[in-house]
């Protein structure tokens, strides 16, 4: 079992950066004072989004970002942002405002899913790097284009999966760099829970069901373990006994040369946070993930590796928070500090193997 102390060891020497985001609260002022870099102006469009008021709230207690203002169109929406506590003393402006202040470098796009691809261009075209929310429209070739002239503008764009910088997945990351694995054949993941009804009315106004608004995530994971599959196969159901049009109920089959995936989602599952899980297994060890939102690894080993040992070990990290080494990278990569770890040919392959694991065009 690796203790606190070895996992602080384990993301300082691996993943300075995420290792330094999550520890952040733990300094003191004066050494913050003295080590901050610049702060970065950001704004955000949208709070329809359901990871919008977490990213507020993680972007106005970063030292890394100044939040100017928040941009809501609908009076409903802004009107129950006002009243919440994450956005308790922020400024509503206009999205001409915002998009027009020169000093503004950045902004978080956290609109309703339909509106996020169209918002996003605008941001791209007034010259502003953007945090993209998940999952990003359902046409591939307005994503294409966006990414298409966001790298043109050498802008960045990064996209809303919530997991890349989880400490497990760092450790996955990690793991394959070096080839400990050895040869992946096999992955499978679940991403699962009891959505009530009011949600379910609004998850199916847009395609692609649960595979859209939770496999989405997974299948970023998947890209970025074993690239983009030759062949998906959806398997989409409606099982609740619901009289809506959600695809409640979905898998997704992928095939590769010399390996296969299954990503699996629902809106049904009791307590599925706690059975989120994500396994890859290679011809020298196997790496299991469960829960992902309070990572616990088993990890086995064909030979001892490093600091790990032959056969079976758990790792145990524990609670993180969101958003926050995510955000972190990209005001570094703004900064000049670093490359970003996903470029655009890892998104556009995620966008497609996501259409796909949805059985929608691409």
């Amino acid at each position: 079992m690796l203790h606190s102390s070895s996992r602080r060891e384990f993301l300082f020497q691996r993943f300075p950066l995420a290792a330094l985001a999550t520890t952040a609260v733990c300094s003191s002022t004066s050494t913050a004072a003295a080590t901050t870099p610049r702060r970065i102006k950001v704004g955000q469009i949208g709070v329809g989004h359901s990871h919008a008021a977490g990213k507020i709230q993680v972007l106005r207690g970063s030292p890394d970002w100044e939040v100017v203002g928040v941009v809501e169109s609908d009076p409903d929406l802004r009107a129950q942002a006002q009243k919440s506590e994450e956005y308790q003393g922020l400024p509503f402006i206009t999205a001409e405002q915002l998009l027009n202040t020169p000093d503004v470098e950045a902004v978080a796009v956290e609109t309703m899913v339909e509106q996020l691809l169209p918002i996003a261009h605008q941001c791209i075209a007034a010259g502003k790097h953007i945090h993209l929310d998940k999952p990003p429209g359902s046409s591939l070739e307005s994503f294409r284009e966006l990414l298409a002239n966001a790298d043109r503008q050498q802008l960045v764009v990064q996209l809303g999966y919530m997991y890349r910088y989880n400490p497990a997945i760092l450790l996955l990351r990690d793991l394959l760099a070096k080839g400990w694995l050895g040869e992946i054949f096999e992955f499978n993941a679940v991403m699962s829970k009891v959505v009530d009804p009011p949600k379910r009315s609004l998850w199916a106004q847009n395609p692609g069901g649960t595979m859209f608004e939770l496999g989405c995530h997974l299948v970023d994971l998947l890209v970025l373990t074993m690239g983009k599959p030759e062949e998906v196969t959806p398997y989409s159901h409606h099982s609740a006994r619901i009289n809506d049009t959600l695809l409640d109920n979905m898998l997704a089959v992928c095939s590769y040369p010399r390996a296969t995936a299954t990503i699996r989602s629902t809106a049904l599952e009791v307590d599925g946070g706690d059975r989120r899980h994500l396994v890859v297994c290679g011809t020298e060890g196997t790496l299991h993930i469960q829960p992902l939102d309070e990572p616990r690894v088993q990890l086995a080993l064909s030979e001892p590796r490093g600091e790990y040992r032959e056969g079976y070990q758990e790792i145990n990290f524990g609670k993180y928070n969101r958003y926050t080494a995510d955000l972190a990278d990209l005001a570094a990569i703004i900064r000049g500090e670093k490359q970003a770890d996903f470029d655009s040919a890892h998104d556009l392959a995620t966008q497609e193997t996501l259409l796909r694991a949805c059985g929608l065009p691409c």
